[in-house]
């Protein structure tokens, strides 16, 4: 505490003191006044004392003020003129009025009056005009930390380029775990001498070690098949700017010893624990093989995942161990459960149909009540007329069943199958999905990011041509109890020949072979072609489409329908494919309106574009040379030109790669 504010403390009591001696004198003086004469002498001489300690107090006090204000001038100035905190003020049109010394030195100049705001940086004004969220402004180099008060239109900047740049350094340096597989190798390798798959390993493997060493990743193999990688984010930022070139690399140089093997990767990545990391690793890879292989999938904290390759289309396996190996767990299952209800996708194809009277024969075969869940009002001109044949057949008939029908007779013991889908947001009815708790997915779509949660049986063979081949092949192994009848074999016939328009796309040997037992057992390729069959209005609209069709990019064809029309999906799906039998087309994609606020839009191609990519791009999914996607509140317009950005990007990123 100041010393004069201890005087202070004293001289207060004094006055008092002052007062009642001058009291006291008076009385004293009244009774004797010698005593009195030299008792005010003496209080005179404590007033001159009192006085100039008064005096002194006043000086001091003056003083102390006068230095205090001197100092806290200094102190704004300082803080003002040159902490290193900018401030600034602005005017209701964004104009800079005034600028601290340290702001206008960031920028190199004296003064920015007269500056604007998006002079400064873009993101500041956006940021002023509460357009954005971002307080983390670069301005000339350097990252600050924004804070405004509107009211005032006071705005000040902290300097926080250190904090950023160790944030980053952090974020760079976090541990990124990888699992690569070779996708066939068991397949490709199966016959060969021990010495040439030694000598394949072995290319392979020094093809992995010298990309990791290149990009400074650990490479450690676990078996023959399967290696473990350890990496940083930033080591993940250089690959992905690479496309992970190292999938066509190993490609490339095993196919010119024609032994074509393909890699697959899982990686996890984010501020989590090394367990963590782990499962996500082997969830990326499980992921990236559900998807056909040949590509890698990156599994980041947040959910999201990203996905590069899968340039070529799934190699078929020559043997049928897990076909039969699935069978008989669909059986078990089918035999545990009270009853089987089976679901599709919506507006259901052939192949969903087809896929579901298939698996309804194995509950039928294991002699358990089966359900097919379907739409009426939800089926296209195709499916119209198989079920019209169905119809015919009332035994078979009494087993399609509606949403509500389905909810009321799923208990805890049913089994839900649902095929040819394995989004949950795709299938007919998600409450029968999210009732039912023991569920068996059948597919033949590359996995998506969305997947039915916890399912006790997953089939999904990106290979296969469709879901109708899976279930046929699956038929081969249950209890002969019961022979396929003619509309039942010559439904999942249909479904492969939609699938594979008519054994011309995805077709391999396997399919063949299962064509060839749904022949056996009856099939009817005459009522297929009838079931088939395009009337002339949708012909037409099909033509009307392809002749507002052009030229893209890199024969890359895009054709969009009239604003005032709609169609339904199978008829985007026709018109593309239509589009693709063009000369010099080797992919297409058709943009047509399904409803009044939704567009479909539909891609093909010959497999030198991935249109898988681009669709999932979009919103959408489905196989490397056949996919689709939905856009809902936008105009025709604005899909295409959506479409062609993500064209563009996906070719930009082919070239690089």
């Amino acid at each position: 505490m100041p010393e004069f504010y201890k005087k202070q403390k004293f001289l207060y009591p004094m006055y008092s003191l002052a007062f009642l001696t001058l009291v006291t004198i008076t009385i004293l003086t009244y009774y004797d006044w010698v005593i009195g004469v030299l008792t005010f002498a003496f209080f005179c001489i404590v007033v001159f004392f009192l006085v100039k300690f008064e005096l002194m107090f006043r000086k001091h006090l003056e003083q102390y003020t006068s230095d205090m204000l001197t100092r806290v001038k200094k102190v704004s100035d300082e803080a003002l003129n040159r902490m290193p905190i900018g401030i600034l003020l602005y005017n209701k049109d964004y104009g800079v009025d005034w600028a601290n010394p340290y702001l206008s030195s960031c920028f190199g100049q004296h003064s920015l009056a007269g500056w604007h705001l998006y002079d400064l940086a873009e993101a500041l004004l956006l940021f002023v005009k509460q357009e954005t969220d971002d307080d983390v402004i670069a301005l000339n180099k350097r990252k600050f930390r924004v804070f405004v008060r509107r009211e005032e239109k006071l705005i000040y900047f902290f300097d926080v380029t250190e904090q950023t740049q160790i944030e980053k350094m952090y974020e760079d340096q976090r541990t990124v775990l990888a699992v690569i597989y070779l996708d066939n190798y068991d397949e490709v390798t199966q016959g060969l001498d021990d010495q040439l798959r030694t000598n394949i390993t072995s290319h392979v493997t020094s093809l992995l070690n010298e990309w990791a060493l290149k990009h400074g990743i650990y490479l450690k193999r676990a078996s023959s098949e399967r290696f473990f990688a350890v990496l940083n984010e930033s080591i993940l930022v250089q690959l992905e700017k690479g496309k992970f070139d190292i999938l066509d690399q190993v490609r490339e140089e095993t196919s010119k010893k024609n032994i074509p093997l393909t890699l697959s990767i899982g990686v996890g990545s984010g501020a989590l624990m090394l367990p963590e990391l782990g499962v996500m690793a082997q969830s990326g890879l499980d992921l990236a093989l559900g998807r056909g292989g040949d590509q890698v999938a990156i599994k980041q904290a947040t959910g999201k995942v990203k996905f590069y390759g899968g340039k070529t289309n799934p190699v078929e396996k020559r043997t049928r161990v897990r076909a039969r190996v699935i069978s008989h767990a669909l059986k078990d299952l089918v035999l545990e459960s009270s009853n089987v209800i089976i679901m599709g996708h919506k507006s259901p194809d052939m192949d969903a149909i087809g896929a579901a009277i298939g698996i309804l024969k194995v509950a039928e075969l294991n002699q358990r009540e089966g359900y097919i869940v379907l739409n009426e009002n939800d089926l296209d001109t195709g499916i119209k007329r198989l079920m019209e044949e169905i119809k015919k057949n009332a035994a078979l008939w009494s087993r399609f069943i509606s949403t509500e029908q389905a909810l009321e007779i799923a208990t805890e013991e049913s089994l839900l199958v649902v095929v040819d889908t394995h989004k949950p947001s795709m299938v007919i009815e998600e409450r029968v999905l999210n009732k039912i708790e023991n569920v068996v997915v059948i597919d033949h779509h590359r996995r998506g990011e969305e997947f039915i949660e916890d399912p006790l049986l997953v089939y999904m063979e990106p290979y296969a041509s469709s879901t109708a081949e899976l279930v046929t092949e699956l038929l081969e192994y249950q209890p002969k109890r019961l022979k396929l009848n003619m509309l039942e074999a010559t439904a999942l016939l249909a479904g492969i020949i939609v699938d594979t328009k008519s054994f011309t796309f995805r077709t391999g040997s396997r399919t063949f072979d299962a064509a060839s037992y749904l022949r056996s057992h009856g099939a009817d390729t005459v009522l297929v072609q009838k079931l088939l069959k395009a009337d002339m209005d949708h012909y037409l609209k099909i033509a009307k489409t392809i002749q507002n069709a052009y030229i893209y990019k890199n024969g890359i064809a895009v054709a969009k329908a009239e604003d005032g029309e709609y169609y339904d999906q199978v008829l985007i799906a026709q018109a593309a494919d239509t589009l693709l039998t063009m000369t010099g087309v080797v992919a297409s994609f058709v943009i047509a309106k399904k409803k009044e606020h939704s567009i479909g839009m539909s891609g093909r191609s010959l497999g030198d574009i991935n249109v898988q990519i681009i669709m999932e791009n979009l919103g959408g999914g489905g196989h490397l040379t056949n996919a689709a996607t939905q856009l809902q509140n936008m105009s025709l317009e604005e899909a295409e030109s959506q479409l062609r950005d993500v064209i563009d990007e996906y070719l930009e990123g082919d070239t690089k790669s």
